[in-house]
This record gives structure tokens, sequence and C-alpha cells, in this order.
């Protein structure tokens, strides 16, 4: 009898630490989020996305003011196409900007917007035309590279 009550406790620890470890992995890799506001589209279109994934946060001034909805690709303009589900509490002006910015080095991205001063707020379904692309870290490198490589290239001044 003793032997039983114990293996229940046991039982009952080691569900409730797979709970808590499955909760905290869905909330880190973003895939477990407990929002139940209200939300408007608003749609982007980036040049390059990076590793901008759906489920993404929206941040301004560090604050979560929505999620990435969806991502897809326009193939009449040839970018890719992100749209936002921005909580209805947030409104920001018309010309708002948005960058694809990382948190950490190599951590994951999000989508920062930084607001205008236009007087119209944007509603349902508005594009915004100011976007600025994901920095890759490869194009970063390969450029500091040629920059480097161009600098050290010996001259073909000849001193005679």
């Amino acid at each position: 009898m003793q032997r039983s009550k114990y293996d229940v406790w046991v039982g009952m620890f080691v569900l409730v630490g797979a709970v808590a470890i499955l909760f905290m992995a869905l909330q880190s890799a973003n895939l477990l989020t407990l929002s139940f506001q209200k939300t408007y589209p608003v749609i982007a279109k980036f040049d390059n996305i990076g590793g901008l994934k759906p489920k993404a946060a929206v941040k301004s001034a560090g604050v979560v003011v929505g999620r990435v909805d969806s991502i897809a690709f326009d193939d009449k303009s040839f970018r890719a196409k992100v749209t936002l589900a921005l909580e209805k509490r947030y409104v920001f002006p018309k010309d708002s900007s948005l960058k694809i910015l990382t948190s950490g080095l190599l951590g994951d991205q999000y989508l920062g917007i930084e607001a205008g001063a236009d007087e119209n707020n944007l509603a349902a379904g508005d594009v915004v035309s100011s976007t600025q692309s994901a920095i890759v870290l490869e194009n970063l490198i390969s450029q500091f590279l040629f920059s480097k490589a161009a600098n050290t290239a010996p001259s073909s001044n000849s001193n005679k």
C-alpha cells in the first residue's frame, strides 16, 4: 500500500514536469500564443525576409503589438508578402515603417514598427509601403571580405 502511494506521487511529479517542459518548448518556439485580443490585418512587402516565420512577434518600442499571420510569395512583384495581425488596441499612423530585426546575434527574427507622423491610422487591409528587409549575415561578411581584399591589393604604381 505504501509503495503504490509513492508511485502515484512520482507519476504526478513526472507528468507535471513533462507538461511544463512542453509548455516552455512551445512558448520559446513561438508556437503557443495566448492572446485573446481582437486583431486587424495589415500587409507589408519585403525584398528579403531572411528567417522570419509565421507567429513571429511584431514589436513597437519593445512591446509585442501583434504577430506575423502569414508569409507568401507575390509572383507579380517577386517580393515576400507578409500579413500581420495587429491588436486593435494599438493603432499606428499610415506612414509607419516596418523593419525585420533580430533578437540577439543569431536569434529569432521579428518585425519592428516605427510609428510615423500621419494623421490617418492604419486600417484593416492597408499596405505598409515603407519596409526594410532583413540583414543577411552572409552578405555582410562577403561585403566585408571583398572590401578588405580590394584595400590590400598591390598597387600598380612603380617608383623609378
